[in-house]
């Protein structure tokens, strides 16, 4: 798939770090041109000096994507920069940290499904209409092994994830016909740095084993399944939740 996104603008959002990152500069290495979101700016513009130092195009678009009004000055500013956006992957959120129900505070629940569920609403009805109107678009999800299936991550968070697998179903039925797929990937354990600094070499190699492929995933797992779900290779393909798991969860 090396090039097949040329002359492609993406937005990719929670793309300061981790998964969001690995996608922005795998986006680029096909070709496209990618507006980095995320809130810290010192971040984004290292994602966008790595790109840019390899001769990719690429623009630190920083914005909360929680606040509407703050997303249509975002597609603004990518618009007249870079162009109309046809990739979008609203990454952004990461509220899943374990906490029992009975102690998850109603202000906890409204804050992880905003961040976690909402925020995927607001960017995705920020640029669908544009998308319509040009018979062109693919849209991204990302949700987790939480939504699939019960896990340690708190009850908002998985209901959050479900609820981005069924807005990915709901939103490909509905607007396939007018020239936009939409696809969603469930990722299981993947390596971050937050793990990297709190757990030992060996207590990774032993959350690994858990795994039918014997390691856990890393970011660029993520990056590449984004780049088929985006590609030519995969025209006829929405409505999918891709379960990248390392065989963890086979259906």
């Amino acid at each position: 798939m090396t090039r097949s996104l040329e002359g492609k603008v993406a937005l990719v959002t929670g793309g300061s770090r981790g998964i969001g990152a690995a996608t922005s500069r795998g986006l680029a290495a096909a070709g496209a041109a990618v507006a980095v979101n995320g809130r810290d700016k010192d971040a984004l513009a290292a994602v966008v000096e790595s790109i840019t130092e390899v001769g990719g195009r690429a623009l630190a678009v920083p914005a909360d994507v929680t606040d509407a009004a703050a997303l249509a000055e975002l597609r603004a500013r990518v618009e007249d920069e870079l162009g109309p956006v046809e990739i979008l992957a609203p990454f952004a959120g990461g509220a899943g940290r374990p906490t029992p129900t009975a102690k998850l505070s109603p202000q906890r629940w409204r804050s992880v499904l905003e961040i976690d569920l909402t925020s995927v609403f607001l960017v995705v009805h920020e640029f669908l209409p544009r998308m319509i109107e040009r018979s062109a678009g693919s849209i991204v999800l990302m949700s987790s092994t939480a939504g699939r299936s019960p896990s340690h991550a708190n009850a908002a968070y998985a209901a959050a994830k479900a609820g981005v697998i069924m807005f990915a179903k709901h939103l490909a039925n509905e607007v396939g016909r007018d020239g936009v797929r939409v696809n969603c990937l469930a990722p299981s354990t993947v390596v971050n740095d937050k793990m990297r600094q709190a757990l030992s070499p060996e207590q990774l190699a032993e959350m690994a084993e858990a795994f039918p492929l014997g390691r856990l995933g890393v970011a660029e797992d993520v990056a590449q399944a984004v780049l088929y779900l985006v590609s030519p290779a995969s025209s006829w393909v929405t409505g999918a939740t891709l379960d990248l798991t390392g065989g963890r969860v086979i259906a």
